[in-house]
């Protein structure tokens, strides 16, 4: 008789063994804390039985293994050729010591927007650094910590110099020369806001009528030229000056600030960081020291903690869209932390020399280019350039095109009888001969020694003088620098980040490899689409799975942040509206919507209604069918988030849509929680008619310490014919520079959808709601949990109510930054309700995680009712002191509590203890004195002192 007995586990499951945290058994126990007699009945208690989805999503499941070989497939379907197109994208050369260590380590990209500063003082600094390399090199004094791409930031421009400007005209001033997919942003934005557009050359512009301009520098056909006549001009009228620009350029070129400019933007793309068919890149903004106030996105500052020792965080935060809501100026939410980050660190790595010698060396190969041209009898221009020239060829344009693609070169195509040409870092020898070959140029050309750019025009100024950028010299270093800097850091590969309405779950390593593939990764955005086959066919089978998972008939990929996709999707409503001749601008949104709700609503030009919350946390019906009569034919739209901000399955969200619909309005679902309805609900089915899905939430792309993130829109079919269409078409209403906007982190989701199949992303959904039951039911007695549901269920997160305790002095602030002690980062604070703490544990964490976290909170409770009974004052309790450093557990001590306590709390790893490398940090010392770049040394050992 054999002892054999076969096994049914499966290794290669991925859903079920890799992504989804807790084991079947693992589960069962949960359940019985729960309450709940299995699964499939927790999921009927928590979501609403009259909207659960009809048909279960049905694709299969691949391994890593299989998934890695589909991938290789289809990135075989691209065709990596070498780009000389430019237009604001060039080859670049990645360090593989950034690579390695920055863009393909989830110490970096794991990690969250650092709200915590504590925990996040590595990529704060590297994205000081950042700012600092932008500010140097555009020669102006505050710059911020990255915008989404350079088309969006000179449009986010654009709206700052028309708040800024003491001219009372409703033009904006754009060259003709700017790169013409930014031109597409900028007029898509200004439409709603009600600027008219003048595009004219720069000779012709009319300071008096305009309230700002944008200029192009180096244009994009690659002239260059002094811009400080018409600075001047527009200063005397009262209007705003933007450059749109090139860092590596200005390692050669006089800076903006140099010649009065008030905003710089553009793109830091070609400092490393790769293609990838569009992004996702940092753009950047800086600006004069005057407008600092009122420039969009995060802005990295100094302050001081509670011992006095310099710490970083984000400044000035009441300027941000969650804050300001409805009055806000921008909705910027996601930016690009990690790819700033990237390019911060390629500045540290060649330093201030190394830079100028690329932009040298860049600039020089474009020379020869020029002049081995025009000695065979070619036409070219400008005559002054840095890196980018057109060629006249008449008829032969397309010849010409064919001919450079024949030797493995795409140039660009320029009107109708003109070809560009823009070189790189990645230009050498060969490059340069197959080009000329290309126009039948055989002879060798003569490298050129001399510049074309004028005396005039040369850099005076010097940049990157800080000591951080001259430590470039052996990679040991540097790599020694990167670890200390992750090392400060907090990321998911340390522990568990419990971020309501973030979804920080698993970025498995499967789904992150082939963004580095260099068939992905060096793919220029308007290569000519026979060479993108394989992008394609991704971007059309996740399209096809969003669809399924959604219940929507079509999708544009082009919104690169969730913001942007609510942006984009008002737009696509208001657009429709147009078209039936209607005139419909009110947009109800209740009190409790995301933050960019009614910043995004307030950008397309929308009357912002805000909606009451009932008392159990639901949209109050009364008040919502109250407002939308009132509205009546003025109705645009409604946007409501599914399940609601407070975490619960609203039953009514069928009468919502119903009532907006009646009115003629179109309802927008928010889907930032779609990680507790796929599988289970499709917001097109319950009444949406567009969503935008959060990919770097739900969908498996990490969000890099504050970005990347993508927010693609789905619609109903009446809609679809109003989705953003190509930025290098006219009136394409594109709210990206590129088609599909970060194209390349796309494929992070599809590998999510493939890997996980229908049924394990559905069962990751019912984790979800699972593990977040779980947290609620195990902290119910220690905290009161609000807005539970009519069963007394959360949806995928809950929110613990705090505000009970500054009763006895201890607040919100307390808890979350006790929480570090014990090795967590805290969940979302204060939002959607002032005074409490939002909790999503994901489906990814596994049971022991979640205990530990509990385990914590529950410490914290027992320390809150020490406190609370008087056996100790909340000034002197760990509550206050938290969070604890290195610095307390060897400094004299004379607290009321132990050092065992105070370090070393319940739920605290002993052997991998995370410790802060900051105390609490001091926000308001850092808003009144404002320094955003790199401070002198001499100013560290001030605050020391």
């Amino acid at each position: 008789m054999t002892r054999w007995t076969p096994t049914d586990y499966n290794p290669d499951d991925f859903a079920n063994r890799r992504h989804i945290g807790p084991s079947p058994a693992e589960m069962e126990a949960m359940l019985k804390v729960v309450g709940a007699d299995s699964l499939d009945a927790l999921i009927d208690q928590t979501v609403p039985r009259a909207i659960r989805q009809g048909t279960p999503l049905d694709w299969p499941a691949l391994s890593e293994a299989a998934l890695l070989d589909r991938m290789r497939q289809v990135a075989a379907k691209n065709t990596v050729m070498t780009s000389l197109i430019g237009q604001g994208y060039h080859g670049t050369v990645t360090p593989p010591a950034i690579q390695r260590n920055i863009l393909e380590n989830p110490a970096w990209y794991t990690a969250y927007t650092p709200y915590q500063p504590e925990i996040a003082q590595g990529r704060l600094e590297a994205l000081l650094n950042f700012q600092t390399m932008v500010a140097d090199l555009t020669g102006l004094p505050v710059a911020n910590a990255s915008l989404l791409d350079e088309a969006t930031a000179a449009a986010e421009a654009m709206a700052m110099a028309r708040r800024q400007s003491k001219s009372k005209a409703d033009a904006f001033f754009v060259a003709h020369d700017l790169h013409p997919q930014t031109i597409a942003v900028i007029e898509t934005r200004a439409a709603p806001l009600g600027i008219r557009i003048v595009k004219a050359s720069i000779d012709d512009l009319k300071a008096e009528e305009v309230f700002g301009a944008i200029f192009q520098y180096p244009g994009t056909y690659g002239h260059i030229r002094d811009l400080t006549p018409e600075i001047s001009a527009l200063h005397a009228a009262g209007a705003l000056a933007v450059v749109a620009t090139d860092l590596l350029a200005l390692c050669l070129l006089k800076e903006p600030g140099a010649m009065g400019a008030d905003i710089a933007v553009g793109s830091a793309q070609r400092f490393g960081v790769p293609m990838g068919y569009g992004g996702p890149h940092a753009a950047f903004m800086s600006c004069r020291d005057e407008l600092k106030r009122a420039m969009p996105g995060r802005i990295v500052g100094v302050s001081i903690d509670a011992k006095g020792n310099k710490a970083y965080r984000l400044s000035l935060q009441t300027r941000e869209q969650h804050i300001r809501r409805e009055k806000a100026t921008s909705n910027v939410c996601t930016a690009q932390a990690l790819l700033a980050v990237m390019a911060s660190f390629y500045a540290v790595f060649h330093g201030p020399v190394g830079l100028r010698a690329i932009a040298q060396r860049v600039h020089l190969h474009a020379v020869t280019i020029a002049d081995a041209l025009r000695a065979a009898g070619a036409e070219v221009a400008p005559e002054a350039f840095f890196d980018t020239i057109t060629v006249k060829v008449g008829v032969g344009q397309q010849g010409i095109m064919a001919a450079a693609r024949h030797r493995g070169i795409n140039l660009r195509k320029v009107g109708r009888d003109r070809v560009g040409i823009s070189v790189d870092e990645t230009t050498d020898a060969s490059v340069i001969t197959r080009l000329l070959d290309a126009f039948g140029i055989t002879d060798a050309a003569e490298a050129a020694t001399g510049l074309a750019i004028p005396e005039a025009l040369l850099r005076e100024s010097d940049y990157l003088t800080h000591p951080v950028f001259h430590m470039n010299r052996a990679e040991s270093e540097m790599m020694r620098y990167m670890r200390r800097l992750s090392d400060r850091d907090l990321a998911l590969d340390r522990a568990m980040i419990p971020l309501g309405s973030c979804t920080m779950k698993l970025n498995a390593a499967a789904e992150m490899m082939p963004i580095t593939w260099p068939e992905f990764g060096a793919l220029h955005p308007f290569a000519p689409a026979d060479q993108a086959a394989g992008y394609a066919e991704a971007i059309r089978d996740l399209t096809d799975k969003l669809c399924a998972i959604t219940g929507y008939d079509a999708f544009s990929m082009q919104p690169n942040s969730g913001a942007q996709g609510e942006y984009a999707g008002l737009l696509t409503i208001a657009a429709y509206h147009k078209s039936r001749g209607e005139e419909r601008d009110v947009c109800l949104i209740p009190v409790s919507a995301h933050g960019t709700n009614p910043a995004s609503a307030q950008m397309c030009g929308m009357k912002v209604v805000v909606v009451k919350s009932a008392p159990n946390g639901d949209i109050d019906l009364e008040d919502f069918a109250d407002k939308a009569a009132k509205a009546g034919d003025k109705l645009a739209a409604v946007m409501i988030t599914y399940p609601s901000t407070h975490g619960v399955f609203e039953d009514t969200v069928r009468e919502v849509c119903d009532i907006t619909h009646r009115h003629g309005g179109q309802v927008y679902i928010d889907g930032a929680n779609m990680n507790a309805l796929v599988g289970l609900v499709k917001p097109g089915e319950i009444g949406g008619d567009v969503s935008h899905l959060n990919l770097h939430k739900t969908f498996a792309i990490p969000h890099g310490g504050g970005g990347p993130g993508m927010g693609p829109i789905g619609v109903k079919a009446h809609l679809a014919p109003f989705l953003p269409g190509d930025p290098r078409e006219d009136d394409s209403g594109a709210v990206s520079a590129a088609p599909y906007g970060s194209a390349s982190i796309l494929l992070i989701s599809w590998a999510y959808c493939l890997m996980m199949g229908g049924a394990g992303l559905t069962q990751a959904t019912r984790v979800a709601i699972l593990n977040a039951n779980y947290i609620a039911s195990r902290l119910a007695g220690a905290y009161p949990i609000l807005f539970m549901g009519n069963r007394g269920r959360v949806a995928h997160e809950c929110i613990i109510d705090t505000r009970p305790f500054a009763d006895h002095g201890v607040t919100v602030d307390d808890i979350a930054k006790r929480l570090i002690d014990n090795g967590f980062h805290a969940p979302t604070m204060s939002w959607p309700v002032a005074g409490t703490l939002m909790v999503e544990p994901t489906e990814s964490e596994t049971k022991a995680e979640i205990d530990r976290f509990v385990t914590a909170l529950l410490a914290i409770r027992d320390e809150i009712t020490e406190v609370a009974e008087g056996r100790i004052e909340a000034h002197q309790s760990p509550l206050r002191h938290a969070p604890h450093t290195v610095e307390d557990l060897v400094a004299d001590w004379d607290r009321p509590y132990s050092r065992e306590q105070g370090c070393f709390p319940p739920g605290a790893f002993r052997v991998d203890k995370y410790w802060p490398p900051v105390g609490r940090v001091d926000n308001a010392y850092g808003d009144r004195n404002l320094v955003c770049t790199c401070p002198p040394l001499e100013s560290y050992a001030e605050v020391a002192e």
